[in-house]
């Protein structure tokens, strides 16, 4: 199977059984999306959700969070994976939002990378979530997925995940593309025990691939030795 063809029936199937996938966190504007997406950082959707209610509420703008300490944001923040790091990161991020960019998140993702905390990943989930920028944002589950299933190959780091995917994938579906690679990472190629059985991919699938051909591979050798 060339790679062309492995795109195109992997994007085929998505576009028609996942046409509206979204980002499973919280939020109301670009602001709540960039807090949600930095305290997202090897921490699960779930948890964020979680915590997010109780932090807008006592933040509910940048101006908000700008005039609270880190020591204060922590308190709303301690359930999540590296709370003073992103406490700090949030606090800084609200005071420069504020005195920089007039207390609206940037639209341009190389501005908004200037913000404390926030790296190309989360920049190009905000940017590509609220503006539909055509890019691929790279987390883990996107940087697993795309290597098993073929999509990508020898990529060694997340930003050689996001050119090859860029350069294969039409530019207009990148946002949702982005989406599909992270939900299937999710809820059906998972880490340790992916769910090949209900994978709707498999056909186009590197991974599956490999291990059907090892499949056949032991049976023939184990019949010829009955």
């Amino acid at each position: 199977m060339t790679t062309k063809e492995r795109y195109e029936g992997i994007i085929g199937w998505f576009s028609e059984n996942m046409p509206t996938a979204q980002s499973e966190l919280h939020y109301e504007n670009p602001y709540q999306l960039l807090v949600a997406v930095m305290l997202s950082a090897q921490c699960t959707d779930k948890r964020v959700n979680m915590t997010t209610p109780a932090l807008f509420e006592a933040y509910p703008t940048p101006q908000d969070m700008a005039r609270a300490s880190a020591e204060e944001i922590y308190g709303y923040i301690r359930s999540i994976s590296y709370p003073n790091n992103k406490a700090k990161h949030l606090a800084a991020m609200a005071r420069m939002l504020c005195t920089e960019f007039g207390g609206e998140v940037p639209d341009d993702i190389e501005q908004m990378q200037r913000l404390p905390g926030v790296g190309r990943k989360t920049a190009n989930v905000v940017g590509a979530v609220i503006w539909n920028r055509e890019v691929m944002p790279v987390d883990t589950h996107v940087f697993r997925v795309s290597a098993r299933i073929g999509l990508t190959r020898g990529a060694k780091n997340p930003l050689q995940t996001e050119l090859q995917l860029e350069k294969n994938i039409p530019p207009h579906l990148l946002p949702l593309a982005h989406h599909w690679l992270i939900l299937h990472g999710r809820y059906v190629c998972t880490a340790r025990s992916p769910k090949c059985g209900e994978c709707g991919i498999r056909k186009w699938c590197a991974e599956y691939a490999r291990r059907s051909r090892e499949a056949r591979k032991k049976e023939g050798s184990e019949s010829k030795t009955r």
